[in-house]
């Protein structure tokens, strides 16, 4: 009887937690993460006035003030921050949102941002939670009219489809303010693979890893905790409007139509920002942009754009094709070209280099070859599945943009930002529909780290790369190395439905392209909340790569303007005479190393180390400068079908500029404008001199006398690069203006 009194208390004990002297030592059942606890004090008005006059001083007279913030930041509230933050992926621990305010304030520096975790994990009590915490974030800010930060609210809706019919994207939502009557009564989901993946299938993490490794156990127990309270709630009933349902269900949208009905159900304002739009991590290859112009989708609805992030640079088009699309659903793989060779392509290569080895004749290794490549064709971003026991590096650099600044993995160049503004939607001919965004940049940042493009340092906490920490949590992940064979395995769209989440993405071979993050700007009549939400609104924004770069851009003639009246980026004019335009960039402060002394005063030291690493945004006197400012033309669609290649003019005209170290300023015009007829739409990009950055050379390609890639170096996210290493190279960092959108007179 003893002995079985004792086996049961130790049972209790293990299962429960053990509890000496007021605290718990472990709990097998978990702690519930909570928001955490801010502790950064407003920052001094002298600074913030200080700040605010260095723009001042090189506005050359604009009486608006040129902001910095981050809109899209996630916390350990998200399923894929929280796996991250684990150790078995190196990863240091929680981070929860009272850290992206104390980071945000103190060491990026920001003057707003927004928290904005996966709705498909906000959970009705994380909810309330993340309100609670920017609320307190925000009332540490000061003089609600002049404050030195203002937090958002906001969620992601991350959404993702198998084929290219069914996937819209990733979109944020961003609410102006902070009472619960101008916030959504819960976050919206996105329903679907992005739901399995966030809401559902990382419980399937191994249960028996906190013993193997128990001095991290209860990091592990926290996390199935975690996943537990993410699955309780239970689905809204769909057949009642969104202002009708419990807070307490979770609520979930199809299509960002779905999404924007039931937002203006609740009779919310809000900013509605497609993200990440040309990552191939998880865009099916073949997926465009067009169908999301379909009036049910509400496009109009979207009316800023996400340029860059720390996930790489979505702006650009090319006219090579991942996938060549038959159905929008099948596709057949198309020839390497120059500057492309097709993932699915590459596929067969593998499988024909491995035939040839075996000793197979030509004719059959062609055959192998070319099966493969049908069936990679028509896996979407699982094609790699298609090859057993492959490894990054045979994978070369193909599926890369070659040629795009700081590209995503696996761009899509038809859901690039200007294949969108190229394209328009003919059902109503007489009323055509189009994308009218304004830019901006985030960092996408999964470790509560806002705006963490001010230095290229601390790659593995600067960026989302991680890993797992040596070759034998390797093979406890992702199991024993598969034999390499000459054929494929087979894998069919019909076994994807049993999969979901990180198990069809290329993880390994993505670390190489996260990078830190970019920015977005606001010309705001003031520092408070409604003057920086207007000014998102109404467009009059700008992206950066990261750096804090200033840029103005203007329509100085159009009609019925008054004398020196102009239209600034994000504006519309309507003309029948050549459009002129000036533009005005200056660079970034080159950066101090460390932080700046009142960062001592606000946060606790250890607070200040664990949060900042001993570098934060710290301005110099002098600045970079600013080698050439480029001029985009786009003239979208007149018909449908028209083909966008010749639509998209990049680059249109370029702008020398001789900058002594105070910026440039510049003045063009379209003299092809009016004889042309149609609508245009221009923005610059303001290019500062090359200067160093965490992945700027992605997979760091070697390639032959001829172009071929022979080799790749990538830049790991687990054991096998050093944390030291930054894997830095030189690029041109650079401000993406929002554009103009001219329409020609119709007589």
């Amino acid at each position: 009887m003893k002995r079985w009194i004792v086996a049961a208390v130790l049972a209790l004990v293990g299962l429960c937690g053990l509890y000496v002297g007021g605290a718990v030592f472990w709990n097998w059942f978990g702690h519930a993460r909570g928001a955490g606890e801010i502790q950064g004090a407003s920052i001094p008005a002298a600074v913030i006035d200080a700040r605010d006059g260095v723009v001042a001083s090189a506005a050359g007279g604009d009486s608006k003030r040129i902001l910095f913030g981050d809109l899209h930041v996630h916390t350990t509230y998200s399923t894929d921050a929280f796996l991250w933050a684990l150790p078995m992926f190196g990863g240091e621990g929680v981070h929860p949102l009272a850290d992206a305010c104390d980071f945000a304030r103190y060491c990026s520096q920001l003057d707003f941002f927004a928290a904005t975790d996966h709705a498909e994990a906000i959970t009705p009590v994380r909810w309330e939670e993340t309100k609670t915490s920017i609320r307190q974030c925000n009332a540490r800010s000061g003089d609600p009219a002049n404050p030195d930060m203002v937090s958002f609210v906001g969620f992601e809706w991350t959404q993702v489809g198998r084929t290219p019919n069914d996937h819209y994207g990733h979109k944020n939502v961003i609410f102006p303010g902070l009472e619960d009557g101008g916030i959504a009564q819960r976050a919206i989901a996105a329903a679907g693979v992005a739901t399995q993946a966030l809401r559902g299938s990382p419980a399937a993490l191994n249960r028996w890893i906190p013993f193997l490794d128990w001095k991290h156990r209860q990091d592990y127990f926290d996390f199935q905790k975690y996943i537990k309270e993410t699955r309780d709630p239970v689905d809204c009933d769909a057949s009642k409007p969104s202002n009708e349902l419990s807070r307490d269900c979770f609520e979930s949208a199809t299509t960002p139509g779905d999404l924007v009905r039931k937002l203006d159900e609740q009779r919310l304002r809000y900013l509605l920002i497609p993200h990440g739009t040309s990552w191939g991590f998880y865009t099916p290859p073949g997926t465009t942009f067009d169908k999301q112009l379909e009036a049910s989708m509400r496009p109009e609805r979207q009316t800023l754009i996400e340029v860059m992030s720390g996930h790489g640079n979505s702006e650009e088009y090319r006219s090579w094709r991942e996938i060549d699309t038959q159905d929008g659903v099948t596709g057949e793989c198309p020839a390497p070209t120059d500057d492309y060779e097709p993932s699915c392509w590459r596929a067969g290569e593998i499988i024909r280099a491995r035939c040839v080895a075996a000793g197979e004749t030509a004719e059959s290794c062609e055959t192998r070859a070319a099966d493969v490549r049908h069936q990679a064709a028509n896996l979407g971003v699982a094609y790699h599945l298609l090859v057993s026991g492959e490894k990054v590096e045979d994978w070369l650099d193909s599926g890369q943009c070659r040629d795009c600044f700081v590209p995503p993995f696996s761009h899509r160049p038809r859901t690039s930002v200007q294949y969108g503004l190229a394209i328009r939607n003919f059902d109503d001919p007489a009323n055509p529909t189009a994308f009218r965004w304004g830019f901006i940049g985030s960092s996408d940042n999964h470790r509560a780290r806002p705006g963490t493009g001010f230095k290229p340092v601390d790659r593995l906490r600067h960026t989302e790369a991680s890993g797992v920490n040596s070759d034998e949590w390797r093979t406890r992940m992702l199991g024993p190395p598969e034999p390499q064979t000459a054929s494929s395995t087979g894998m069919t769209q019909q076994d994807l439905q049993t999969l979901a989440g990180f198990q069809l993405t290329e993880v390994e071979r993505q670390a190489s392209f996260f990078t830190t993050g970019a920015i977005a700007a606001v010309h705001s009549e003031g520092r408070s909340r409604e003057q920086i939400y207007a000014a998102l609104e109404r467009r009059e924004v700008f992206a950066t790569s990261g750096p804090r770069m200033l840029l103005w851009f203007d329509l100085i003639n159009a009609p019925g303007a008054t004398a020196g009246a102009t239209v600034p980026m994000g504006g519309e004019a309507t003309m029948n005479a050549p459009p002129r335009f000036r533009v005005r960039a200056v660079g970034d402060f080159v950066q101090k190393p460390g932080c700046p002394s009142f960062t001592e005063q606000g946060l606790p030291e250890n607070r200040l180390r664990a949060l900042c690493g001993g570098e934060c945004y710290n301005p110099g006197d002098a600045r970079h400068k600013i080698t050439r400012i480029e001029v985009v033309r786009i003239r979208p669609q007149v018909r449908a079908g028209e083909a966008v290649d010749g639509l998209i003019e990049d680059v249109w005209r370029t702008l020398p500029c001789n900058d002594t170290g105070a910026g440039c300023t510049a003045e063009f015009g379209d003299t092809d404008f009016a004889r042309g007829g149609r609508d245009a739409l221009y923005y610059v990009r303001a290019i500062q001199e090359p200067t160093p950055r965490v992945n700027g050379g992605g997979l760091r390609a070697t390639r032959d006398a001829n172009g071929r890639t022979t080799a790749v170096e990538p830049c790991w996210g687990d054991w096998r690069t050093s944390r030291s290493d930054n894997c830095v190279a030189n690029v041109e960092e650079r401000a993406w203006s929002s554009p103009i959108y001219v329409s020609a007179a119709r007589r």
